[in-house]
């Protein structure tokens, strides 16, 4: 087993010293305070550069952002074959590329198996959109990739990235060449670098929004995406940033979020929220009381960054995240530190975001400030393929509208709509699987990549999640108009979240599990009661975890089924079903 796989945790539903390219930690004085173990942490301004496991080895050994050299002049016209391991399991991620599962593994084995044993010589791809509006031109390039090289395969992320599989090094060249030309790319997508951004779906053109996230976003791509300084993090970095009030982006669940506020002196400006992450350790991200006025966010957000770079935990990778260093220094610290070492100026105080002023998906038809129509649609489980996204482009083009954004919950949102359109338009997606007026339970069902094609993942999600949706539109017709709101439903391969399972209304989290009968099964450890934002409710709040209960795949509509009947025959006037959840007794929930 390679020693890179062996330490490397979910990346997948994601240096040191003088090494040519490799990152240099600039020297200051230490300011963390020391593990309790007494063991050096791996903080470079704390413990030195030194790598202290295989990971940073790799990392210190040659900058990640130097290997698509390699792919275009050796590794694409020499094949798979002519890959190194430590290319191929480590530094390919920089350019949002891994090696994906071979076809007719079963998820028990997963953890049995060596890696070369479990994946395929196929990439999965990952194309970072970074909130961007694509017009017909980037939708048909999309399209034409997953057609001519990913074997027609395409999914929307939770992250608005485009997900592709079955893709040959030999082809990776044309690719880039391909969506360099539309302005999109895979530049650090992957790997211990700041992943693809979150951005408003209805930036710059919603007629509530508080202020346009697009310049911050973009200047911060012209200024850091593809910095060799920041390609040597501990692990992986996440951003978010919105100006709209719906608070659309996630933000509770990115190392960094700046989210619209008012400020009664500068105006209108963000809110800093830094350590937000989950995976199998979820914690949710903290105020910093800071005001970022638009023309310091891009600068607020390198300060960040290169506080996760130089004072973040390397030495274990499953402690490696910004969120373990803001939970030992406090946000009052983190500011500190922020304010005086890395911008050298202090940020003003600044007021709190309100309560969200609707659903964050954006799904159906709303007005923009131009009197033209945005209109968000659900896809299944984020599945598009190549074939729909050519046919969204010629949809787009055909009504008038202008452009396409993803969204953080594996759906999308058409731009700029003519009002004498709309009808044709909402016609015109339904027809392609795409809906504007979706149930309670398809417009909020997400599935990570699973066992089709993830190497760490232990059960089937994507024909899971969808052949649920489809029994649960039949069994619970009767209580569609009972639900005021969407229930979430969240579906995960493995113990990571990369479905975000802890903030659903109903988290899945994939596991081999034993009937009483003694039959071993695919199935799932049971989270309920999870939400970020939302209205109606005080604080965001993780799901609770129903430690005893486990639901056979096979089981889940009927169990689906029963829980929300339960929910609705009660809940307490206006109730939401994680309000609900977290005051049941356990014997309702089961």
């Amino acid at each position: 087993m390679s020693r890179i796989e062996i330490v490397e945790t979910a990346e997948v539903a994601e240096s040191t010293g003088t090494a040519q390219g490799a990152s240099r930690a600039p020297a200051a004085p230490p300011r963390a305070r020391p593990s309790r173990s007494g063991k050096p942490q791996g903080q470079w301004k704390v413990d030195g550069t030194t790598p202290l496991n295989a990971n940073e080895e790799l990392k210190a050994a040659d900058n990640g952002l130097n290997v698509r050299e390699r792919i275009e002049q050796i590794y694409a016209p020499g094949g798979f074959d002519s890959i190194p391991d430590g290319d191929l399991h480590g530094r390919f991620r920089w350019w949002g590329l891994y090696t994906q599962r071979r076809p007719g593994i079963d998820g028990g084995r997963t953890a049995q198996l060596e890696p070369h044993e479990l994946e395929d010589r196929y990439f999965m791809m990952r194309v970072r959109t970074d909130g961007a509006a694509l017009d017909p031109e980037a939708l048909r390039v999309l399209g034409g990739i997953s057609t001519d090289f990913a074997r027609g395969s395409a999914d929307v992320t939770d992250r608005q990235n485009i997900q592709y599989h079955w893709v040959g090094i030999e082809d990776v060249p044309e690719i880039w060449r391909r969506l360099a030309a539309v302005g999109l790319e895979t530049t650090t997508a992957c790997g211990d670098t700041p992943r693809g951004f979150l951005g408003s779906p209805v930036a710059g053109i919603a007629a509530d929004e508080i202020i346009d996230p697009s310049p911050v976003i973009a200047e911060i791509k012209r200024r850091y995406l593809g910095d060799p300084e920041l390609a040597n993090l501990p692990r992986k970095f996440k951003t978010a940033i919105t100006g709209h009030p719906s608070q659309d982006v996630v933000h509770e669940i990115n190392d960094i979020s700046l989210v619209g506020v008012v400020h009664p002196e500068h105006g209108p400006g963000y809110d800093l929220w830094v350590g937000g992450a989950l995976s199998t350790t979820p914690r949710l991200a903290e105020r910093l009381g800071a005001f970022v006025r638009e023309e310091e966010a891009s600068d607020v957000w390198h300060g960040v960054v290169r506080i996760f770079r130089d004072y973040g935990y390397r030495r274990l990778r499953n402690k490696a995240r910004l969120k373990f260093l803001l939970a030992a220094w406090g946000p009052e610290k983190f500011r500190e530190v922020l304010e005086t070492e890395y911008l050298g100026h202090p940020l003003a105080d600044g007021p709190a975001p309100g309560a969200p002023t609707g659903p964050a998906d954006h799904v159906g038809v709303h007005l923009q400030k131009d009197g033209r129509s945005y209109v968000g649609a659900t896809t299944t489980v984020g599945r598009v393929g190549g074939g729909l996204l050519t046919a969204l482009a010629d949809l787009v083009e055909a009504v008038g509208a202008e452009s396409v954004r993803l969204t953080p919950f594996q759906s999308l949102v058409v731009l700029g709509v003519p009002t004498d359109r709309v009808e044709d338009l909402q016609t015109g997606l339904e027809e392609l699987g795409l809906s504007t007026r979706p149930s309670p339970f398809r417009r909020s069902t997400m599935a990570c990549t699973g066992l089709e094609f993830c190497k760490l993942a232990i059960v089937d999600t994507k024909d899971t999640a969808a052949r649920t949706i489809s029994v649960l539109e039949e069994r619970l017709s009767d209580l569609t108009p009972q639900l005021e709101e969407s229930i979430s439903l969240h579906v995960n391969g493995c113990p990571n979240s990369c479905a975000r399972i802890q903030t659903a209304d109903i988290g899945l989290k994939g596991q081999i599990i034993t009937t009483a009968e003694g039959e071993q099964l695919p199935g799932f450890q049971v989270h309920l009661g999870g939400s970020l934002a939302a209205a109606g409710l005080e604080q965001p709040q993780l799901g609770r975890t129903l430690r005893q209960h486990k639901v056979a795949a096979r089981d889940l509509p009927d169990y689906v089924e029963r829980v929300v009947r339960r929910f609705v025959g009660s809940r307490a006037p206006g109730e939401s079903f994680a309000v609900w959840a977290h005051r049941a007794e356990d014997e309702e929930l089961r």
